[in-house]
């Protein structure tokens, strides 16, 4: 099975840009549309779609209000190669303009973690096995 992740996004090529840039993700340029976008990301693809997406999925009544930021009601994990990979990815989000909710920790799971913001102020999180 593969896993296809989409984020809804009021500017799908900054978001593309700064998920690429932080992850070292390559565009699947095949898949671009006036409202997608996607990284591969091994078996998943991370998409973003344009503010017409809400309608095309009959979802327009659960658009978030213009520039507010939307409840979390789910987020990504990213999971890296290292501890070290998580303080550079928490470094890097901030330069891209996202930004960190909550520093790199160790979790009582046994990782090490971030958890960060995009630009738009979808959350997410970074994660290597400590």
């Amino acid at each position: 099975m593969r896993v296809l992740f989409n984020l809804f996004c009021r500017d799908i090529e900054a978001q593309v840009r700064f998920y690429g840039a932080l992850l070292g993700l390559p565009e699947l340029s095949q898949l671009r549309s006036p409202i997608y976008r996607a990284l591969a990301a091994g078996e998943t693809e991370l998409g973003f779609n344009g503010e017409a997406a809400y309608e095309l999925l009959a979802l327009a009544e659960r658009r978030p209000v213009a520039e507010a930021a939307a409840p979390v009601t789910a987020y990504a994990t990213f999971m890296l190669d290292a501890c070290a990979d998580v303080d550079a990815a928490a470094h890097r989000a901030v330069v891209l303009g996202g930004g960190i909710v909550k520093a790199p920790y160790r979790t009582y799971y046994g990782h090490w973690q971030a958890v960060l913001h995009d630009p738009e102020h979808q959350i997410f999180r970074v994660s290597a096995e400590a």
